[in-house]
């Protein structure tokens, strides 16, 4: 533990000569990334948040404002219906999210509007089967 600054003694010459003594026992020698460059995106202004944006950031998190999450949230489902393995589960997911987006159109949170209607579940069905066709006549190996 540092010592407590004596009395009278100006702080940042009781600071600069805490470092200058810690340089001197080389307790800067090894830190981790000595010598290496700053990472991209380090801004020298002062953020008092900047520990939870960098977890957010290391962990792949965001925040968005409620509308703007559902409508990340129902066009990820809509790529994920398309890739399902069955039309069951299709219909399942684009259910799912379309009560979620008639909720939110009946009760809509503050910020900006959500923009989207409820997907229709038998337009979607017959999109993947279309592509489901596709793919399947493109791997019959007539291609070689």
């Amino acid at each position: 533990m540092t010592e407590r600054k004596p009395p009278g003694v100006p702080f940042e010459s009781w600071v600069d000569k805490q470092i200058r003594d810690a340089e001197r026992r080389g307790e800067f020698d090894r830190l981790p990334g000595a010598g290496k460059p700053l990472p991209p995106g380090t801004d020298t202004s002062y953020d008092e948040l900047w520990w939870i944006r960098g977890k957010m950031a290391r962990e792949g998190l965001s925040v968005l404002p409620p509308a703007l999450a559902l409508r990340k949230e129902a066009e990820d489902a809509l790529a994920a219906a398309y890739a399902a393995p069955s039309e069951r589960i299709v219909r399942k997911i684009i259910t799912d999210v379309n009560v979620k987006l008639r909720d939110m159109m009946f009760k809509p949170p503050p910020g900006p509007p959500l923009g989207m209607k409820p997907y229709d579940v038998e337009a979607v069905v017959r999109e993947w089967r279309e592509r489901r066709a596709a793919r399947g006549s493109a791997d019959d190996g007539s291609h070689v």
